[in-house]
Parts: structure tokens; sequence; C-alpha cells
């Protein structure tokens, strides 16, 4: 069974449950989301019983605003433990340290930033929300100066964002500290199968515009990146799976692969895919085969067909998230016709109300090889030339 709520729902989703007759759990959000007619919606006390009953039934959430809902109504069975133990930072870096013993990190009171020895700390090293959500809240500190200014920057972030997502999505009065982990940073989604093997299903290279740079604004897709890491993914995949112990667990992972071949963990968002139906979507859009079905079927993608044909072409998500410096209550609209028009073969753009989210859509686009400028464009433009301010 399938959960569905805020922030997002893509027609691709809403179609996929509704031709294929996946229950749908009719919460109070779900009413909200603007279903299909004729999807199969099932009673909350249904699911409940359902999950009472023992059966070994793959569940799925499009956004972890879902997750509350979960441990409220759910806490008879394991699940929720399962969950915290990779949406909560810290409890993942304590489940990993058995594979990953010399890693650093340490958990932080919002309330103790100021009062940390900051000699203490390995340079440089990430902080970020123990319980978060994209990339809100996250810094990256090279030296002590940067450190006062991200002391501050977390301090007005926490104000802008607060009260878009529930504590269960995105909490600010716990931070975790950890060592920077270096090499190229991949977004994988995975699934644990009802035996627990781990089925790979996409694979997305996350690009950026500088050494500094922590924005979410590309990720790319193509065969070349799947073909160099979908077994040492998998491997990857099987070795957290065997600590947490999951089966039917969608999860979306971020990593980094270093140039000696280390791979190490970011974070594992449990019951999902890529956010706001992304990395799901664009595996469809890409290669034509769909992500939430192979999950609900327990089906695994046969890569070496998928792939054919597509050499030399480079798939990406583009996050339009605020980079402008410009409050959202200053901006009266973003140009996205003058957007589309930068990019060779876009495949398909999502406009955002970005008076009530910090982010104005996502655009899904196909770009030859040969033509990464017009990605390299965007992910070095701060989108003031897109936007018209009071």
């Amino acid at each position: 069974m399938f959960f569905v709520d805020k922030p997002y729902v893509s027609d691709f989703f809403k179609r996929t449950v509704r031709d294929n007759n996946i229950p749908v759990v009719e919460t109070a959000s779900a009413k909200q989301m603007d279903l299909y007619d004729r999807t199969q919606l099932i009673s909350e006390s249904c699911a409940i019983e359902m999950v009472r009953e023992g059966k070994n039934i793959p569940i799925y959430t499009t956004s972890e605003n879902a997750i509350g809902w979960i441990s409220e109504n759910l806490s008879f069975c394991d699940l929720p433990e399962k969950i915290e133990l990779f949406k909560n930072k810290l409890k993942f870096r304590q489940l990993t340290k058995p594979i990953f013993p010399d890693f650093y990190f340490r958990g932080v009171n919002i309330n103790e930033l100021k009062d940390i020895q900051f000699d203490e700390l390995p340079l440089p090293f990430i902080i970020k929300p123990s319980i978060g959500f994209m990339s809100m809240g996250v810094y990256k500190v090279t030296n002590y100066k940067e450190w006062n200014g991200v002391i501050a920057s977390i301090t007005a972030e926490i104000d802008q964002v607060k009260g878009l997502y529930p504590d269960s999505v995105l909490d600010t009065s716990s931070f975790i500290i950890e060592q920077c982990i270096n090499g190229e940073e991949f977004a994988v989604d995975v699934y644990y199968n009802s035996v627990g093997e781990a089925v790979v299903l996409g694979i997305l290279k996350h690009v950026f515009s500088s050494g500094s740079d922590v924005s979410d604004r590309v990720y790319v897709s193509s065969k070349d990146i799947i073909e160099k890491n979908l077994t040492e993914f998998t491997e990857f995949a099987e070795r957290i799976g065997r600590l947490a112990e999951v089966n039917n667990f969608p999860v979306h992972i971020e990593l980094r692969k270093d140039s000696d071949g280390t791979v190490l963990p970011i974070e594992v968002n449990p019951m999902r895919f890529g956010g706001w139906c992304t990395t799901a979507d664009i595996s469809f859009l890409a290669y034509g085969f769909n992500p939430y079905l192979y999950y609900y079927q327990q089906k695994k993608p046969d890569w070496s067909q998928l792939l054919q044909g597509k050499e030399g072409v480079l798939y990406s998500i583009v996050v339009l998230d605020n980079s402008t410096g410009i409050a959202i209550d200053k901006i009266i609209s973003f140009d996205y016709d003058k957007l589309l028009s930068t990019f060779s073969k876009p495949l398909e753009l999502r406009k955002i109300d970005f008076q009530q989210y910090p982010v104005f859509g996502f655009l899904f686009t196909e770009t030859a090889e040969d033509n990464f400028t017009e990605l390299q464009n965007i992910l070095d433009s701060d989108l003031k030339e897109y936007i018209t301010i009071k």
C-alpha cells in the first residue's frame, strides 16, 4: 500500500497507482492531493489491520510527511523503529559504525552551537539537522571565520523554514557534525525486497558548481554512470540493509565515492525514492520503466536491456531552488519560458508555488554529453535573470 502527502505528488505517480490498482491509504492528507478518479483507496483502519495481520506488503510514501502517520498508527510493529534508524542521521551513523569505524560524527543541540570547542572539530566538516530534508540547514565549514557565519545562517534559515515540514521530516532543534566525505556524490534509489535483497532502480550523479557548493541544483543520470556503479552500489546497499534488517523497504541513498574507490554514505532516506517524485520519475522518462511499479511488484530492472541505445545522452533533474538571495515576498514571478529556452530538450517542467515552498520548480531534461554547457550554465546561475521583483 502507498501513502501520499504534501508537498507534491506527480501526475506520473497518480497514473501509476490508478492504472495498476495499487492501494492508497485514504488519510486526511491523501484527500487533499487530487488523486485521479478510480484510484483504489483503502481506509486507515484497513491499512492498520493489513499490517497487524502480518502481511508482508510493500509500503511506500511519496513524502516523509507520512512518517508521522506510520509512527502513530503502526507502533505495534517494527516499521517506525526501522524508519527512525535512517531518518535520524545520528542514529544512522551509530548503526553503520561497525562498517565505518573511523568516521567522525557527533550530535549537538541547536542551543549548544556557540559553546562548541572549535579546535576539537576535524576540518573541514559538515553540519546539518539530525532530521533533515533536501539541503536545508546543511553547511560546509573550513575555518573558524566561516563557523561564526554558519551559526548565523542556520539561525536565519530556521526562521525561514519554520512550519514548512513536520518535525518527523525536518527538526532543526538538533544537529549532527561530521567529517567531510570526499569524492563524487551520487543519489541512488533502492528497495529491499521481501527477503531483504537490495534492488537498484536508479543512479544519479550530483553535480556541483564548486567545491563549496552544497546545493541540490543538478542531478545527472546516464548509461555510463549506471554501468560503472551498479554492482558496487548494489553491494553497498546490501551491507546497510543487513545491518538494519529491513525488507519491503524503499530508500533513497546519498553517498560519495572517492578516487580510491572508497564508498561512504551521506544519508539514507527511508520509505521513499527522491523527494517531490523526482528521481523515480526521471528513471521512467530516461529508461522507460516504472520504479514505483517495480517496487510494488518486486521486479528487478534488466539494466543491460534498458540502457541499449542510451550512449552519449545525459538525463538530468534541475532543482530550481531560490538561490537569488532575494526574499520570496519580494519576488513577483519566475519566467519559466525563458528558462526552457536555454535547454535543447526539456522533458518536463513542474512549476511549484514558490510563495509556499522555497523552490520555483523542477525541470527534467535530456542533454547530449557534448552539450554539458547548458547544464553548467544553470549550475552557475543564481536564477536572478528569471525573476521579476517588486
